[in-house]
């Protein structure tokens, strides 16, 4: 049916489609969490927005465990430097994650504000920390990792966790965190009713949006000086997967290389302007769905020109290129990636379609009064 090479290239597409489905679905989650200390003001309008994302943050964590469970199966020696070599940092991100079921189930328990506020907080740092720290992680995967394959295929990583922050992945953290609060501010803009805090949102996405387009323009010239990876030789798509077979080297500007061969990548980039300049439009116009459509675009577009700059690489070693990890020999077997994927098309359409019967149950503006009439509401 598939060929050993194509069914590498559409786990690596499939890669990327959960990375997009987890931006765009948790990805307001966290962004919401984020605004919430500086939207809402009082109990009510902090309820009011905390209802917004509160039916539906534990069906779009699905993306964030299918993402993990893509790396495991699909890309087994990325999942061993990656979660190894990172563990630090994916801890601290599971941490912050584990604070948001407890402030949703919580937070209302006492009517104390000090109790309420420290919740309110605990949700803020949920939806921060985790935006950070995964926009970080891309900003190492670009600059690649510090790790060496030797001769049995065992990865050693020689990096420290502070090393993880530099000024380029610190500025990749940060257009996360303003590309989530923007998709956020579009998301409270079409599911809270028209009011101070629709305001507030639609204030703070307008200077979100305004800032990850600045910071994705710097960051795309740091990428074009920065040292980059691309192999040396005749690759064979279908051989084994053995990164040390591999001859790679690392070349300034390398990350660049794929859109001169293939100048439809370009799509990509310009997705990503496009999508967030749309967004602005809508946030300055006050229509919420353009400004929804224009923030979910513009995430779609960032995320993909990561992955079209690198392909064929993932995770490159910035110590040894030649341990350097891509599509071509760092995947599972044929037989495990041929499985997974008619595993894939009979529960992926599942997902998608409970995803989208959800939220149109649960369609609609939150107000203020309905808040305060149900006990049901957080």
């Amino acid at each position: 049916m598939f060929d050993y090479e194509l069914l590498r290239l559409i786990w690596w597409a499939l890669l990327g489609v959960l990375l997009i489905g987890f931006a765009l679905t948790d990805g307001f989650d966290l962004g919401t969490a984020t605004l919430l200390p500086f939207v809402a003001r009082t109990d009510a309008e902090r309820r009011m927005v905390i209802n917004t994302v509160g039916p539906t943050w534990e069906g779009n964590q699905v993306w964030f465990i299918l993402g993990g469970g893509a790396i495991f199966a699909a890309w087994p020696f990325v999942y061993a430097v990656s979660f190894s070599g990172f563990y630090l940092a994916m801890f601290l991100v599971l941490a912050a994650l584990i604070l948001r079921p407890v402030g949703f189930k919580y937070r209302s328990k006492k009517p104390d504000p000090k109790w309420r506020s420290r919740w309110d907080w605990a949700l803020f740092v949920g939806g921060l920390v985790p935006a950070l720290v995964f926009g970080v992680a891309v900003g190492n995967a670009l600059s690649g990792a510090p790790f060496r394959l030797d001769g049995d295929l065992r990865a050693t990583y020689e990096g420290a966790f502070l090393g993880l922050f530099t000024p380029f992945t610190l500025l990749a953290g940060l257009m996360s965190v303003a590309m989530l609060v923007l998709h956020g501010a579009a998301w409270l803009a079409i599911k809270t009713e028209h009011g101070p805090v629709q305001a507030r949102a639609r204030a703070y996405g307008f200077g979100a949006g305004t800032l990850a387009l600045f910071l994705f323009a710097i960051g795309g010239l740091m990428v074009a000086e920065m040292p980059g990876w691309r192999i040396v030789g005749v690759i064979d798509p279908a051989g084994p997967s053995n990164p040390l077979r591999t001859t790679t080297e690392m070349v300034s500007g390398a990350w660049l290389g794929n859109y001169q061969a293939h100048p439809w990548m370009l799509l990509a980039p310009a997705l990503g302007f496009l999508g967030m300049a749309m967004a602005l439009v809508g946030i300055y116009r006050e229509r919420g769905g353009l400004a929804f459509t224009g923030s979910s675009l513009g995430a779609a577009g960032i995320i993909a020109s990561v992955g079209c700059s690198m392909f064929p690489f993932i995770l490159p070693s910035s110590i040894d290129a030649h341990s350097s990890l891509t599509v071509w020999n760092a995947s599972s077997s044929e037989r495990t990636l041929r499985i997974m994927l008619l595993v894939t098309v009979v529960f992926l359409p599942i997902v998608l379609a409970y995803t989208a019967w959800a939220y149109r149950i649960m369609f609609g503006r939150v107000t203020a009064d309905a808040v305060a009439a149900s006990p049901d509401f957080y």
